[in-house]
């Protein structure tokens, strides 16, 4: 069993967002799904109806979460987010089109929230062996680079290293 299982709370999105980030992710499942009962419909603050979704478990990536659907009294901000690290431009593409589709919103350096506000950081992996370059010279021609995108452009990176 893993040590650490992030926790997902959406206020009643739970099996929409677990059917969205199976889609997007390769080597991805569903698992047990865990339903309202009489008990845990009485104390819910939104008042969840018997039978409906209240966690389901699911893996992307070999990466377990649970998705809770706990009503609307917690949010997601960007102080916690996923990153997803990339070998090649077509991953970074693939992965930030489809992350921030149907509502998703881009932000800056590689971060965007999807649909559900969940934060996500799509990044090369190129990057962070740019960034922990021993030349200083080249790392801040990259950190400037990096910083005017919101999708990380890898051939602009390596213009920027190469100087």
């Amino acid at each position: 069993m893993q040590k650490i299982t992030p926790f997902l709370w959406f206020d009643d999105q739970a099996e929409e967002a677990v059917k969205f980030y199976t889609s997007i992710f390769k080597n991805s499942k569903v698992g047990r799904i865990l339903r309202y009962g009489e008990e845990a419909a009485k104390i819910s603050e939104s008042g969840r109806p018997i039978g409906s979704v209240l966690t389901i478990e699911f893996e992307l990536q070999g990466q377990k979460f649970v998705a809770l659907n706990g009503g609307p009294l917690f949010k997601f901000n960007e102080s916690i987010s996923f990153v997803v690290n990339c070998e090649t431009q077509g991953e970074v593409d693939y992965f930030w089109d489809n992350l921030k589709a149907d509502g998703g919103e881009e932000s800056a350096c590689g971060w965007l929230k999807d649909k559900f506000g969940v934060s996500w950081q799509v990044v090369p992996t190129v990057l962070i062996d740019m960034l922990h370059d021993k030349d200083f010279k080249k790392t801040e021609r990259v950190m400037a680079a990096m910083l005017q995108m919101k999708k990380i452009d890898i051939k602009v990176l390596k213009e920027a290293y190469d100087g």
